[in-house]
């Protein structure tokens, strides 16, 4: 494609990179995927062959061909609002309103943990940037990895913009490292030296790949990882035990995130008596990613009586869309205001019984009026063209950014159509995200550094 060289988009002003990615949004359709590549990649972070086969098989729309770009001022929005959100979270007032209205679990266990992964989502609309969900296990990083190890440039103009395969080593041992610091601050002095990957028959789960992948990980930087039901787990003289082997950590994908579940007891145990470091636990799930906190974030009134800092104040209600609690009461006009609303369930994950309000049914509306839903106002996602045919509908997008304490790790986009986030859309998936970010910008954010940022993104070189 022809493009044009601007090796410094980052000095231009905010309007213009906005312009410039959405032109590139709308008019690049150059392939960046090399499918062989990530094959070789998949097979070689595994060890032996097969991995590549058994994503194609499990999941078969996982990856998108294509680039997301985004203006570095967006990706400086980014970080100025979950710079904002671990501040906030971190305010005693905040906690202490936070766990008064969680389940007993989030009180119990350590204390001090940031929780691995946590996971920032945002809509991004022309110049709009919205936070639309905070997670506290937010899938998909090591899928990312490999897929960035499985860049190519689509011109020549595009070569230094292809993620290295320097940036990617980084983001993988700063993965590593997350884990090795959630250790120290659960105050342990000797070497960590096992991991339970946990999910409920992990074998049987959508991203069980990614669980083979954080398992090689692991090995790689000499640590006994292990995937396991939480079942397979039992308590004996105080530890946790995973068959004839002591675990000391566990890397918690259970999307049971208070451990009520009966049959997640040996892990609720574990959490409540130290028996293991869990990560992330019911705490860290209280305190960050509860829907609720939605409506906090961006309540004025809210965050000036919990003594959030005037600036923070102005990030998170310019970013975070107005969000309230569905009081049943109110079902009359919420059902009117309902084409300006997306509702989620206060514990929901994963899309589950989340729903556009423009698209609701009325089966669903009684689901939702009962009370354990949230109204948040309607953010439109992005839009990517993946074709050069204007009667080929747009893709959508989101963006994950993936976080660990005030440090960013990475940003990845997910192309889909439909209401919400799905993995079944053909051509849809992770896709890299593309933008011209100047670490040393980004590392002005309180907690952040430019090692840790510059890992994030290329630089954009190029416009149509």
């Amino acid at each position: 494609m022809p493009t044009t060289h601007h090796p410094a988009l980052s000095s231009f002003p905010a309007s213009w990179q906005t312009g410039l990615a959405d032109a590139l949004n709308q008019g690049c359709h150059c392939l960046t995927l090399d499918k062989d590549a990530l094959a070789q990649a998949l097979d070689h972070a595994l060890g032996e062959p097969g991995l590549s086969v058994l994503l194609r098989e499990r999941c078969p729309t996982v990856f998108s061909a294509q680039p997301v770009f985004v203006a570095p001022a967006q990706m400086q929005q980014m970080a100025e609002v979950i710079h904002a959100i671990e501040t906030v979270t971190a305010l005693p007032a905040w906690q202490t309103r936070a766990l008064a209205q969680a389940p007993e679990s989030a009180r119990e266990g350590l204390v001090g943990l940031h929780g691995v992964f946590a996971g920032y989502d945002f809509h991004l609309d022309g110049d709009r940037l919205s936070l639309i969900e905070v997670n506290t296990n937010a899938g998909g990083a090591m899928l990312n990895a490999v897929l960035a190890r499985a860049q190519r440039a689509c011109c020549p103009d595009m070569e230094h913009i292809v993620p290295t395969l320097d940036s990617v080593r980084a983001f993988e041992q700063a993965i590593v490292a997350m884990f090795h610091e959630e250790w120290r601050l659960a105050g342990r002095t000797t070497p960590l030296r096992t991991v339970a990957i946990v999910d409920t028959q992990p074998d049987q789960q959508y991203l069980y790949p990614e669980f083979l992948l954080f398992q090689r990980l692991f090995a790689q930087h000499g640590l006994r990882a292990h995937i396991t039901d939480p079942q397979a787990l039992r308590i004996e003289g105080g530890q946790l035990w995973l068959g004839d082997e002591v675990i000391d950590l566990v890397y918690n994908r259970l999307t049971d995130f208070y451990l009520v579940n009966p049959a997640h007891t040996a892990l609720r145990t574990a959490w409540q008596h130290g028996a293991a470091v869990i990560t992330p636990n019911p705490r860290a799930h209280a305190l960050q990613a509860d829907k609720r906190h939605l409506i906090a974030f961006s309540d004025p009134a809210t965050l000036q009586t919990l003594g959030v800092a005037a600036e923070l104040q102005a990030t998170l209600l310019a970013h975070v869309p107005r969000t309230q609690w569905v009081d049943p009461a109110q079902a009359e006009t919420l059902w009117a205001q309902r084409r300006t609303l997306f509702f989620k369930p206060m514990d929901g994950y994963g899309s589950k019984a989340a729903y556009r309000g423009d698209k609701i049914t009325r089966r669903a509306w009684e689901e939702v009026i009962a009370g354990h839903h949230v109204a948040q106002a309607l953010a439109p996602p992005g839009e990517r063209q993946l074709a050069q045919d204007p009667a080929v509908r747009p893709m959508k997008f989101d963006l994950r950014v993936y976080a660990y304490g005030h440090r960013l790790l990475w940003v990845a986009a997910r192309l889909y159509q439909g209401q919400t986030t799905n993995f079944r859309t053909p051509g849809g998936g992770f896709a890299p995200v593309y933008s011209a970010v100047d670490p040393t910008r980004l590392s002005r954010i309180p907690g952040a550094s430019a090692p840790q940022l510059g890992a994030l993104t290329p630089a954009l070189p190029c416009a149509d």
